[in-house]
């Protein structure tokens, strides 16, 4: 990926290196990014995501799960995976989304959306949904329970994976998946424990780990990782964000995913060839064929 010069943020606040950092040695064997946000990027135009599916492709990661979180991410996500063969879509109203939602009279019609998009054969997933106990407070939560619950509904209807966000609700998301138990689960961005991992595991479902992993405080997550066995693990970026060690802070996109998959391998005492070739195998069981 070209690097282009440094920007700052406004006058006033921290400087942060906005460079892409470089393109990492490419995979020995393709694999997928389970959850990348390509519309969050400059410009009104195709091209930045036509650039990152072209530099994503070059280091071994032709393949990207496009995730629409908002009423116009979801058509923005159809109109990718339409777009781009390297793509297919997940769609859902973000955890977030749902109060604010709710309390417009709105949430119905977006889910509406949402479900006439999920019977579009390019969209593989129902997510990101869940709940997000960190950016929503108490008055919040019963709104966002109940879209989670209703993404349930329309991922079953349409016998596709719900991909989960789960941030500082474990136990909830936990109690929610117990009363519906979807036939298929992805965790976006797992952050649970090893505990969590085995509960999940045994369920059959499928953890994405992300760059998050990679992080220096983040033994907790690596531990969850050592437990769950190969035939359970995806990766992700969750571009723009969470871009992997040494690069932390600076922008993400699909094309770092092999720092990534060589932490995951190195982690569980494998050859990076044997991870991508479990992360290859699982990605095509949770999302089909592309």
């Amino acid at each position: 990926m070209t690097e282009q010069p440094t920007r700052a943020r406004q006058a006033g606040e921290r400087t942060r290196d906005l460079t892409p950092p470089p393109a990492p040695e490419p995979l020995p064997l393709p694999v997928a990014d389970a959850h990348c946000h390509l519309d969050i990027a400059d410009g009104d135009t195709w091209t930045p995501a036509e650039q990152a599916i072209s530099a994503a492709a070059a280091v071994g990661v032709p393949r990207i799960v496009q995730v629409g979180c908002d009423r116009p991410g979801v058509a923005w996500a159809v109109q990718a995976a339409e777009r781009f063969e390297a793509v297919v879509a997940a769609v859902a109203m973000h955890p977030n989304e749902a109060p604010l939602l709710a309390e417009s009279g709105l949430l119905d019609d977006a889910l509406a959306e949402v479900d006439a998009a999920g019977s579009h054969p390019r969209v593989r997933a129902i997510g990101e949904t869940g709940l997000d106990f960190f950016r929503t407070g108490p008055e919040g939560r019963a709104a966002q329970e109940q879209s989670f619950r209703d993404h349930i509904t329309v991922a079953d209807r349409h016998g596709k994976p719900v991909m989960i966000h789960d941030r500082d609700a474990h136990a909830d998301v936990l109690r929610v998946l117990a009363d519906r138990a979807p036939d298929r689960v992805v965790f976006h961005c797992f952050s649970g424990d090893a505990a969590m991992a085995e509960h999940c595991v045994q369920r059959g479902w499928f953890l994405s780990f992300a760059g998050t992993v990679t992080f220096k405080n983040a033994e907790g997550l690596r531990d969850a990782l050592r437990v769950a066995p190969l035939e359970n693990l995806l990766v992700e970026t969750d571009a723009p964000f969470l871009t992997p060690t040494p690069f932390r802070g600076r922008p993400n996109a699909s094309y770092l995913v092999p720092l990534t998959v060589r932490l995951m391998a190195e982690v569980k005492g494998v050859a990076v060839e044997t991870m991508c070739e479990a992360l290859a195998a699982n990605t095509e069981r949770a999302f089909g064929a592309w």
